[in-house]
């Protein structure tokens, strides 16, 4: 019997439900929390409370911690996801529309695509997934230019760098995850990974400078709202659904948050956050996305070499 068929179906649509409307939120919570907060600081604090509350919940649970070796694996993991991608994400949020950031983001299953062409070798370079990389690329050429006559300003550049390099540590990480040791334990592995990104996010904050003149008091409660809500919401409950869908749904429905994201994250933008909508934004979007659901959908090739799960 298939695992999906033996759970009551309102608790699968309630798991798509977080990952498509909360994880596509949190960029928005994101916008509202480094207006006050510095980046590095607040992405700290989101992941070493959250990973804390991960890490302490498994340990109950009685999962096996990570031996030296895996921390060493947790620990690059973490400088690559944590700080090479979150920390550049919140940093970038200063300079970016959390709706746009979200869609450049969204070009992480590409470079996933071409992490599994060059470091795994796992998928060959084929005439659509071609037609499928020019896509998504098209879509950032359209938000990042200034020679296009569409309306709107196009994405500071700097902040675009930021999240492009973002999302190429993610399928980095993503790739490399495959390959070294880690935790047998899913939740336990995401934990530390947490706790270690937390950890090196405030030691960069630390570095530059975030700690001088930040006065906690002089936070406003929606700030502090902003950032319990990509704690619990974003971490611990999205997380949560995340690996339960894994479990009882098949990876390509549950990949399809990496499409819905940015359009809720757009969407919310525009109506709870006063971005902009114009046709530069929709036209680079659709792109983007497009390219996405091409990527995600499409018969794998082979795979050539053979690369067990590490976790």
């Amino acid at each position: 019997m298939n695992a999906a068929t033996t759970n009551p179906k309102w608790q699968t649509l309630l798991a798509f439900a977080i990952i498509y409307f909360v994880w596509g939120s949190t960029f928005l919570a994101i916008r509202v929390g480094v207006r006050e907060v510095p980046p590095f600081l607040l992405a700290a604090m989101r992941f070493a409370a959250a990973g804390l509350v991960l890490y302490g919940w498994m340990w109950i649970k009685g999962a096996r911690g990570p031996t030296v070796r895996q921390w060493l694996s947790v620990f690059l993991l973490a400088l690559l996801i944590f700080v090479g991608d979150y920390g550049l994400l919140f940093w970038a949020e200063q300079r970016v529309p959390s709706g746009l950031a979200a869609v450049m983001l969204a070009t992480i299953p590409a470079f996933m695509a071409l992490s599994e062409i060059i470091l795994l070798r796992t998928q060959r370079l084929t005439v659509n997934l071609s037609l499928a990389l020019l896509t998504g690329i098209g879509g950032v050429a359209v938000l990042v230019s200034r020679s296009l006559n569409l309306g709107g300003a196009p994405i500071d550049h700097a902040g675009a760098v930021a999240l492009i390099a973002g999302a190429i540590n993610w399928s980095v990480a993503s790739a490399l995850s495959r390959k070294l040791p880690l935790p047998s334990s899913k939740g336990m592995s995401s934990g530390t990974q947490m706790l270690a990104g937390g950890a090196l996010l405030a030691l960069a904050a630390a570095l530059r400078g975030e700690f001088h003149g930040f006065h906690p008091t002089a936070v406003s409660a929606g700030a502090w709202l902003a950032l319990l809500y990509l704690i619990v919401a974003g971490s611990i409950v999205g997380f949560t659904a995340y690996v339960w869908l894994l479990h009882h749904e098949s990876p390509t429905r549950v990949g399809t948050y990496a499409y819905v994201n940015p359009v809720i994250a757009v969407l919310l933008g525009y109506f709870a956050g006063g971005e902009p909508l114009g046709a530069r934004t929709i036209v680079g979007s659709l792109c983007v996305l497009a390219s996405v659901a091409m990527i995600t959908t499409m018969n794998k090739p082979a795979v050539v070499v053979p690369v067990e799960d590490a976790g």
